[in-house]
């Protein structure tokens, strides 16, 4: 007796079930609604707004605060005024000094602070976590209270009104140090260090080839948070540089007068100052971006 084969249903001829079919995730393919660009669209506006008012008084001249009604839009003073500031102040020299300073300070602390965090990150060595505690200990000491010894070492050293009094105190920070060991504990496996010491790379080596490539998007943020806060740091270059050889913020600190101060000059100056920043971060955005967000997922 023959029997006839029947045959066996595929997946493709099975209806799928709209009861069992899981649901996608809600927030999957979800875009952000009104809410969210309206709270986007308010933190741009406040974001944008000091540099907008700082532009709009540094393009009228000095008689704009007392106006009423306050004109809402620029004038024409600006280039003028950016002039002024150029005969003024020596904005070029300052701004060369700046630019020495900020560059060189940002160089070295990536390059120490990547180096003492993978230390601390991937080596183990007697004494490392308080020696680590002691340099995140370092960040809760204000810095007025080291500028007297600070001032008398440099001027023992002779550094007074020199560049390298700015320079050398800021070779390498604390917070630079335990960015990049928190940043470097996650993002480099302790098996791929190993390999490279079996296969007979060096420790520097090592550093240099498998942990720097892995510590690029953090040291990128470090050395773009690190130029800005060097490029407007006033107290310290203030006091150990003087007017003979300023930074920018300190060459800028001379167009405030004794007894008046032109805030559309010292606007416009404060303008000027802030291209290069605006610059860096154009240029230097999409690696600060990653930066942040490889940082704040786990590796």
């Amino acid at each position: 007796m023959s029997t006839t084969p029947v045959p066996v249903p595929t997946q493709a001829d099975v209806a799928p079930d709209p009861r069992r079919t899981p649901r996608r995730s809600r927030g999957a393919d979800r875009r952000p609604g009104w809410i969210v660009y309206g709270l986007l669209g308010a933190v741009l506006a406040g974001s944008v707004f000091p540099l907008w008012w700082s532009f709009l008084i540094a393009s009228h001249d000095s008689t704009v605060l007392t106006r009423t009604p306050f004109p809402i839009v620029p004038g024409g003073n600006f280039l003028a005024n950016a002039a002024t500031v150029f005969d003024t102040v020596e904005f070029w020299r300052a701004t060369l000094n700046s630019v020495i300073v900020s560059t060189t300070v940002s160089v070295s602390v990536v390059f120490f602070s990547t180096l003492a965090g993978y230390a601390f990150a991937k080596l183990r060595f007697r004494g490392s976590g308080p020696l680590l505690i002691f340099v995140i200990a370092t960040m809760a000491i204000p810095t007025q209270l080291g500028v007297v010894p600070l001032y008398q070492v440099m001027a023992a050293l002779g550094w007074t009104g020199e560049l390298s009094a700015v320079i050398v105190p800021g070779l390498v920070t604390a917070f630079g140090v335990f960015w990049m060991t928190q940043f470097l504990s996650q993002a480099v496996p302790t098996e791929l260090i190993e390999a490279a010491r079996v296969d007979g790379a060096s420790m520097f080596r090592t550093f240099w080839h498998v942990g720097v490539p892995a510590a690029r998007p953090a040291a990128a943020m470090l050395g773009l948070f690190t130029f800005v806060a060097t490029w407007t740091n006033f107290f310290w270059p203030f006091i150990v540089l003087g007017p003979s050889n300023p930074t920018l913020p300190v060459a800028l600190q001379q167009l405030q007068a004794a007894h008046f101060v032109d805030y559309s000059l010292v606007l416009a100056g404060a303008m000027l100052a802030t291209v290069p920043l605006l610059v860096l971060f154009v240029v230097a955005g999409r690696q600060l971006v990653s930066g942040i967000m490889q940082g704040a997922v786990k590796q």
